[in-house]
C-alpha cells in the first residue's frame, strides 16, 4: 500500500542551501525511495520571487516522489501540517557586526518561527535547525515552542562529522563509507571538537582504530582537529559563498538517521538537548555521539574521555553557556 505523503518544511528555501536540499528530499534522498513528500518551502517577501522560481523547477523536474509544493512567505501557512522542519533561514553574520546583533537578529526570527510551529505543525513534529549559531537558535526555538519534546528539537552537527570522516578517508586513502564512529563534541562553531579517539576503519583484516592506522598523533590532534573546525571559512575563501551543497546532503543524513535509524554498531553526531552526559552541562544543546532507532535518538553512553579531550568537551560548552546568556539577554 501506498504511504501517506510526509510534509517537510524547509525555511530559506530559495537560498544556496535551501535551493541545494529541496530536490533531494523530492528525490527520497531525506526519507527514502518510496516515500512521497509535500514540500513547504519558507522564505521573507524579497525572496518571493524567487521562490516561485524554485517552485517551477521543481515541477519541471517531474519527481515521482512529490506530491505538492507550498511556497510562500507566510509563516503559518509554510508551517501548518508539517512532520518535519528544517529551519535553514537565518540572519548571517555580515561584516563588521557584533555577535549580540547577529543574535537579537536570529532571536526575533526564531520567536515567529517557533511559535507558528507550536501552533501549526503536525503533533510530533521533528525539527533540524541548520541555520547559525545552529545550537542556539535550537535553543531559542525550544523556549518559544514549548509543546514541541525537547527530543524532538536538534540541531545540524553531521556536516562537521561528514568533513571528519573525509578527511580521516582522505588521509588513509580508503572509502568513506568504510571509517565510522568520529565525534563532534560541542557547538557547530571553530570550538567543536572531531574526535577520532573511537573511530574505526573497516580493513581487510577486520575493524581497526584510526589512531592506531593513521599513526601520527601530531596530525590528528593538530591540522585534522582544525581543518574540520574551519572547513566552512576554508570553502567561503574557495567558493566565495558559504557550504550550501554539503550542508544540504548532511541535512538529509541526518534526517534520515533520525527517522529510518543508524546501523547496527554505528553512531553518528547531532546537536542534541544535554542531559548532563559527559559532564556536558544540562540544557544546552550539545553535539554528542547518538545512535537512532524508530524515530527517537539516544546519547552513546561510557565513552572513556582523556584529559586532553576532556578539556576540548569543557571548553565548547563554555561557549555555548556564553552564547545562551547572550540569546536570552535579547530575550528581555
Amino acid at each position: 500500500m501506498a504511504k501517506e505523503p510526509v510534509r517537510v518544511l524547509v525555511t530559506g528555501a530559495a537560498g544556496q542551501i535551501g535551493y541545494a536540499l529541496v530536490p533531494m528530499i523530492a528525490r527520497g534522498v531525506m526519507l527514502g525511495a518510496d516515500q512521497p513528500v509535500i514540500l513547504h518551502m519558507l522564505d521573507i517577501p524579497p525572496a518571493a520571487e524567487a521562490l516561485n522560481g524554485v517552485k517551477m523547477e521543481l515541477v519541471d523536474a517531474a519527481f515521482p516522489l512529490l506530491k505538492g509544493v507550498v511556497a510562500t512567505t507566510d509563516v503559518v501557512e509554510a508551517c501548518t501540517g508539517v512532520n518535519i522542519a528544517v529551519m535553514v533561514g537565518g540572519f548571517p553574520r555580515k561584516e563588521g557586526m557584533e555577535r549580540k546583533d547577529v543574535m537579537s537578529k536570529n532571536v526575533s526570527i526564531y520567536k515567529s518561527q517557533a511559535s507558528a510551529l507550536e501552533n501549526h505543525a503536525a503533533a510530533n513534529c521533528k525539527v533540524l535547525v541548520v541555520a547559525n549559531p545552529a545550537n542556539t537558535n535550537a535553543l531559542i526555538l525550544k523556549e518559544f515552542a514549548p509543546s514541541i519534546p525537547e527530543k524532538n528539537i536538534s540541531c545540524l552537527t553531521r556536516l562537521d562529522h561528514n568533513r571528519a570522516l573525509g578527511q580521516v578517508s582522505e588521509r588513509l586513502n580508503v572509502q568513506v563509507s568504510d571509517v565510522k564512529n568520529v565525534i563532534i563534541w560541542g557547538n557547530h562553531s571553530s570550538t567543536q571538537y572531531p574526535d577520532v579517539n573511537h573511530a574505526t576503519v573497516k580493513t581487510p583484516a577486520g575493524e581497526k582504530p584510526v589512531r592506531g592506522l593513521v599513526g601520527d598523533d601530531a596530525w590528528l590532534n593538530g591540522e585534522f582537529i582544525t581543518t574540520v573546525q574551519q572547513r566552512g571559512a576554508a570553502i567561503i575563501k574557495a567558493r566565495k559563498l558559504s557550504s550550501a551543497l554539503s550542508a544540504a546532503s548532511a541535512a538529509c543524513d541526518h534526517i534520515r538517521d533520525w527517522v529510518l535509524g543508524t546501523p547496527e554498531g554505528t553512531w553518528v553526531s547531532m546537536g542534541v538537548y544535554s542531559d548532563g552526559s559527559y559532564n556536558v552541562p544540562a540544557g544546552l544543546v550539545y553535539s554528542f555521539p547518538v545512535t537512532c532507532c524508530a524515530g527517537e535518538w539516544k546519547i552513546v553512553q561510557g565513552l572513556h574521555i582523556d584529559e586532553y579531550s576532556r578539556k576540548k568537551l569543557d571548553l565548547t560548552a563554555q561557549e555555548l553557556s556564553e552564547e545562551k546568556e547572550l540569546a536570552y539577554s535579547c530575550l528581555s
